[in-house]
């Protein structure tokens, strides 16, 4: 395999710190612990929609997300 040449390397180097930098805004809107959750609306087992307004004034509201639910992974 022939060696990279330095522009090479320099391109290299400049994709990678713009991918990093395109990264941070999207880190940035991640929720912190103790922030309000936002709206949504999602179907329950049985097919009928749940919003978490629903629950609103409970005590507690446990959100669990399984990304690998219903993979083939």
């Amino acid at each position: 395999m022939p060696e990279m040449s330095l522009l090479h390397r320099w391109i290299g180097a400049g994709l990678i710190g713009a991918a990093m930098l395109l990264a941070a805004p999207a880190q940035a809107q991640m929720p912190k612990p103790g922030d309000k959750a936002p709206a949504f609306s999602v179907n329950s087992t049985t097919g009928k929609p749940v919003a978490l307004a629903d629950f609103l004034g409970r005590k507690n509201v446990v959100l669990f997300f399984y990304i690998a639910a219903f993979t083939d992974t």
